[in-house]
């Protein structure tokens, strides 16, 4: 799969995260936007290259703690942002979180990098960030606040625009595989085009409360993605490309989404808005 057929399809199964979230709730919809999407042609892009499969898929987990504290900035900031206007307070928001997105993606490849200098497989680095990933996914859904459905449509505009950026990222992450190697292309594979277009498009078109109630339950089901990309180190070379990313997406809905969904559904929701 070419990097950019990779892409395309990463776009086109992007844009039903959004969807899940504006009809099924935050919670639900929420655990179902950050289960393995766009990874999965990225896998298949990877294949490929054995070194830099093993690089990338391996730092995957590391890319999605990355992740979670993107998405943590859009739960701890907005109420410190007072009666800001939405144009002001979005391009606030925006800017903090991508600064905060760069700075850790940059100490991820770093310890990554030095990982691999003292022959550490880097999957050990995924693992140590899967786990740290999955509880704060956990602690922020402890008492999860409320996450209703939408009651309006998101543009067309804002899905076209969440594909586009998902493609964007997949389709630049196999590309700069070629010279930076697997570990860059691992953490970019997972660049938060989705859940910054999810943030901003729910937004605008549903007002705070329904974006805000779901990141506790993406940051709690991204973990899916970090199961999908360490079970696919060995799913892969034991059944091939195509039934190990089916293998592996099966074990991580299985194992990460399906559980989360289940817990969640359980938790009582807190009186703050």
């Amino acid at each position: 799969m070419t990097p950019w057929t990779s892409a395309g399809f990463a776009g086109v199964v992007a844009v039903l995260a959004t969807l899940a979230i504006e009809r099924l709730g935050g919670r639900r919809g929420g655990v179902l936007a950050s289960a393995p999407t766009t990874v999965v042609p990225f896998s298949l892009g990877l294949w490929a290259d054995p070194v830099a499969f093993a690089d990338g898929m391996g730092l995957v987990p590391a890319g999605m703690l990355v992740n979670a504290l993107f998405l943590a900035t859009w739960r701890v900031l907005p109420p410190r942002l007072g009666t800001m206007l939405l144009a002001r307070k979005l391009t606030v928001l925006i800017a903090t979180s991508l600064a905060v997105w760069s700075v850790a993606a940059a100490t991820a490849v770093a310890v990554g990098t030095m990982a691999r200098a003292a022959d550490w497989p880097t999957a050990m680095v995924g693992g140590v960030a899967l786990a740290i990933g999955g509880s704060l996914g956990v602690a922020a859904c402890w008492t999860p606040p409320p996450a209703p459905a939408g009651s309006a449509r998101v543009p067309r505009t804002v899905l076209l625009a969440r594909a586009g950026l998902a493609a964007a990222a997949i389709g630049s992450a196999l590309t700069l595989k070629a010279t930076f190697g697997g570990l860059v292309a691992g953490i970019a594979s997972v660049f938060p085009a989705i859940f910054l277009t999810t943030m901003v498009g729910l937004w605008l078109s549903q007002g705070a409360a329904v974006p805000l109630g779901a990141v506790g339950p993406m940051m709690l089901g991204a973990t899916s993605v970090g199961l999908y990309a360490l079970s696919a180190l060995w799913t892969f070379p034991a059944f091939g490309p195509w039934a190990g990313a089916a293998a592996s997406w099966l074990l991580a809905v299985g194992c990460g989404s399906f559980p989360a969904a289940v817990w969640l559904a359980r938790r009582p929701e807190s009186a703050a808005q």
